[in-house]
């Protein structure tokens, strides 16, 4: 099966968030790409959320956040690849310059997510897999002491255990330090010498100070501060190291500096700050775990609307250092299970096509992979009365879980899949906690939280009278906008246009660069670069022209845009002006397809004719159904 390709909607959501220019940085995590923009007034929250593909729109956390779903990485791809919008890596610096002021939370929120969601899916399969062998080893079917059990643990538990490394490195890239010195001081936390000196008991000393050695495998908060540090640092040194030495003095300082400084004075210190915070979580619940849990349990699903929950996984982490298991994501993690049934509750009641397409996927992938986010603002949320229902079963399980005592001893996300991590103490308490939120939610659900009649009528969309315009569904003619040479699709060496993925048309080999509007209506987006051109005809045809193949990567050298987005435009109107010989020069193809996008919308779309065709020659018909 062919891939989906994203490359529009990527399209539509860049110029939705402003544009690259008001986009400082991007980068995604399990459901959400998360902006970084400059001005939020130039963000149209409206249009993005009306996208298809879109599930949701969000500002939190100084961020953002439009709600894809689990193809969040396809798309991610597609605007990178699509747009002038950096990711993260690149992006940061123009972030960190942008001169905002931001409430304290957000950044913290903001700084939290970006350095743990790059992560998350190696620590979310090492977990399962954790689960998996603890299964296994439960059940007799794998010994511990085997090689098979010791390479697997290994896998599993290297993500871990090694923490630092990877922290060191995402770190880095939030805060603008090197990525490789900073993973060399994690290295030196993690050194086999000194690990065996904690484990001794030694005591060590640097310069005569006594060093406080403590624990630095699956620690969460020295590596993140020592790295900050560092990153002030490389700025200091940078103003007075002179150019010449710089390159090999920079480095070297900055070992020399923050690895002692690391043992010294900033683990202890981050370790003591760790210790306090578990202990704070563990005494609160500690007091009462039930109002405790069912607190926790009953905002949870308010947490992960807010796309906030993320910024908790500092506490798990160190509860995990500290304790060997955590008890926080363990709390609310039923929270997955509740919204899932919700959400299958309104799949069992509604009779509306759409709205069972929507909610029947979303539950799945909460109930199996533990992705909330589809579920909550495509349909529980939306309906209001089902997200409800979801929070307070997910704080009647979270009082269960936090009475029964149960944890992880890693990183989970609740499913169906991951119920193997939790075996240990109150597993069983878990399991039945979960069935109470998934079943309870979907029963009272499907028999008080939803009907039919919830669902809004539809009603005219604010571009109603340009509507008025367009005789939607007629039979439409488009022309060839290049003089040149008219091919099937198929015959072009792209496997998006020639699978007609993207819909169906043709393509024409021009013989100059001067692309006309192929017909008379509106031009609904023009790509920035000026590879590519949107139009919406009169008659109701999309229409995209893509001018040569992998054009984007000229960055706009070699065209000149000669239209702009909502202009009215005649057939015939000149749209691009591209020079051939830059596209040939860079060893790329002129070949410009001609798509019809909507072509779902029409009982048949076909080639006119093919053959060396002048402008303004038949090249598509449209024929209505």
């Amino acid at each position: 099966m062919a891939k989906k390709n994203y490359d529009e909607l990527a399209k539509s959501i860049s110029k939705y968030v402003g544009g690259a220019d008001n986009v400082n940085s991007l980068f995604h995590c399990a459901t959400r790409l998360r902006f970084k923009v400059k001005d939020t007034g130039k963000v149209d929250k409206k249009r993005l959320e009306q996208l298809s593909g879109v599930i949701s729109v969000i500002e939190s956390g100084g961020q953002i956040q439009v709600v894809i779903g689990n193809q969040v990485a396809d798309v991610y791809d597609a605007v990178i690849a699509n747009t002038g919008i950096k990711g993260e890596k690149e992006g940061s610096a123009d972030a960190a310059d942008s001169g905002e002021k931001k409430n304290l939370i957000n950044v913290f929120m903001e700084t939290i997510s970006g350095i743990f969601a790059p992560i998350l899916a190696a620590m979310c399969g090492a977990g399962m897999l954790k689960g998996i062998l603890i299964l296994l080893t439960t059940i007799g079917c794998l010994e511990a002491t085997s090689g098979t059990y010791r390479i697997l643990y290994a896998a599993a538990d290297g993500v871990f255990t090694y923490m630092p490394l990877f922290l060191a490195y995402t770190s880095a890239e939030k805060f603008r330090a090197n990525k490789f010195v900073s993973v060399a001081i994690a290295a030196a936390l993690l050194y086999p010498d000194i690990t065996a000196a904690y484990a001794a008991g030694e005591a060590l000393t640097f310069l005569g100070i006594p060093v406080v050695l403590v624990s630095y495998t699956s620690s969460v908060i020295p590596i993140i501060i020592s790295i900050y540090v560092l990153s002030k640092l490389e700025i200091l040194l940078k103003k007075f190291i002179p150019d010449m030495i710089k390159g090999f003095m920079n480095p070297l300082l900055s070992l020399i500096i923050m690895v002692p400084a690391t043992y010294l004075v900033i683990g202890p210190v981050a370790d003591t700050a760790g210790s306090l915070l578990a202990a704070g979580y563990t005494g609160l619940v500690g007091l009462s775990p039930v109002v405790a849990g069912f607190i926790l349990g009953l905002i949870w699903p308010m947490v992960v609307m807010f796309g906030l929950h993320w910024g908790f996984a500092p506490i798990v982490m160190n509860n995990i250092a500290q304790y060997g298991r955590d008890t926080l994501f363990t709390i609310t993690g039923p929270n997955n299970m509740a919204q899932a049934g919700a959400t299958l509750g309104v799949f069992l009641k509604t009779k509306n096509k759409d709205l069972k397409s929507i909610s029947g996927s979303a539950a799945i992938s909460a109930v199996l992979a533990g992705i909330t986010e589809p579920a909550i603002y495509g349909v529980t949320l939306k309906y209001k009365r089902p997200f409800y229902i979801g929070m307070v079963f997910s704080g009647i399980a979270g009082a269960i879980v936090a009475a029964c005592g149960a944890g992880a001893p890693t990183l989970l996300t609740t499913s169906i899949l991951t119920l193997p991590g939790y075996i240990g103490q109150g597993f069983a308490g878990f399991c039945i906690a979960c069935a109470i939120a998934y079943f309870g939610s979907a029963i009272v659900t499907y028999l008080f939280g939803f009907s039919d009649s919830m669902l809004a009528d539809p009603e005219p969309e604010e571009s109603a009278p340009a509507a008025e315009e367009t005789e939607a569904g007629s039979d439409a003619e488009i022309k060839v906008p290049a003089k040149g040479k008219v091919i099937p699709l198929s015959e072009v060496k792209d496997a998006a246009f020639a699978g007609e993925i993207l819909g169906k048309g043709a393509a024409v080999i021009p013989e100059d660069g001067k692309i006309y509007s192929p017909c008379d209506g509106t031009i609904q987006m023009v790509y920035p670069t000026g590879h590519a051109v949107g139009l919406l005809s009169k008659e109701g045809a999309e229409v995209l022209i893509h001018v040569g193949m992998d054009t984007v990567t000229l960055e706009g050298k070699g065209f000149k845009v000669c239209a702009k987005d909502g202009q009215s435009v005649k057939c015939g109107d000149l749209l691009i002006e591209a020079d051939l010989d830059v596209i040939r020069a860079a060893g790329l193809d002129t070949v410009t397809p001609v798509v019809i996008t909507n072509t779902d919308n029409y009982a048949e779309v076909k080639m006119a004719d093919s053959g060396e065709k002048a402008v303004g020659d038949s090249m598509i018909l449209c024929v209505s159904k």
